[in-house]
């Protein structure tokens, strides 16, 4: 059995797909990863600015 690659996928995604991407790649829904990424911008830190790290370097699909 495979790992599926790290990438945002062209379909259901929200903003850029990084959510979706990393349910993915680790066996979770997407709205998960979501909430738990929503949830974590009421604490203090770079979440943010990490959100759009991973945009610019997770691939996208095809």
């Amino acid at each position: 059995m495979s790992v599926p690659q790290l990438s945002r996928p062209r379909t259901g995604r929200v903003l850029a797909g990084v959510c979706a991407g990393l349910g993915r790649r680790f066996g979770l829904a997407p709205w998960l990863v979501r909430a738990i990424f929503l949830a974590s911008l009421l604490l203090p830190g770079p979440q943010a600015v990490l959100y759009l790290v991973l945009w610019i370097l997770i691939p996208a699909e095809g």
